[in-house]
């Protein structure tokens, strides 16, 4: 009489298990990964779509590369303040301008700040986390409209701005 051994022995089994086990405990934290944080809002721009085409408003990056405008956006973590200097161009130093700090990822903690003139250029007072990545956008609040834009990696204290297209595109 032949002796009959339990599925539980085999190890082929254990392996069954042990991928399916492994399989819904990946899907569950995939789940939890996925929907945690909510949509990912990259482009601050109002964009509008015909079709399958999408069309944002360009008209104040080129008014800015025409002007040929171009700035510094440093952050004081000791004072606890952001800076903007003009570096190419000409601005119109009693104006305020608005800066814009965008999350890459989350609207939620977007920043707007608008920037009072300084003799040396434009501040106001903040202290933005410095643990991601910021997209900054400096704009005028009154007069010609113009913007530019640029990418502050993690850490960094200070960023070069400039229009989002050049001079000679349409």
């Amino acid at each position: 009489m032949e002796q009959q051994s339990s599925p539980w022995r085999e190890p082929i089994v254990w392996l069954m298990l042990a991928l399916v086990g492994a399989v819904v405990i990946g899907s569950a934290i995939m789940l939890k990964v996925a929907a945690d944080g909510g949509p990912m809002d990259v482009v601050p721009d109002k964009v509008e779509r015909t079709g399958q085409i999408q069309h944002s408003d360009l008209g104040p990056d080129a008014a800015a590369a025409a002007a040929g405008l171009t700035a510094v956006v440093r952050i004081d973590r000791e004072h606890g303040f952001i800076e903007a200097f003009p570096a190419t161009g000409n601005f119109d130093h009693a104006q305020r301008l608005r800066l814009s700090l965008h999350h890459p990822t989350r609207a939620s903690a977007d920043l707007v700040l608008e920037l009072a003139p300084f003799d040396a250029g434009w501040r106001a007072s903040a202290k933005p986390a410095l643990d991601h990545d910021w997209l900054l956008q400096l704009e005028s609040t009154a007069g010609p409209r113009w913007r530019l834009r640029g990418r502050m990696p993690r850490g960094d204290l200070a960023v070069h701005l400039q229009p989002a297209i050049d001079s000679g595109q349409p």
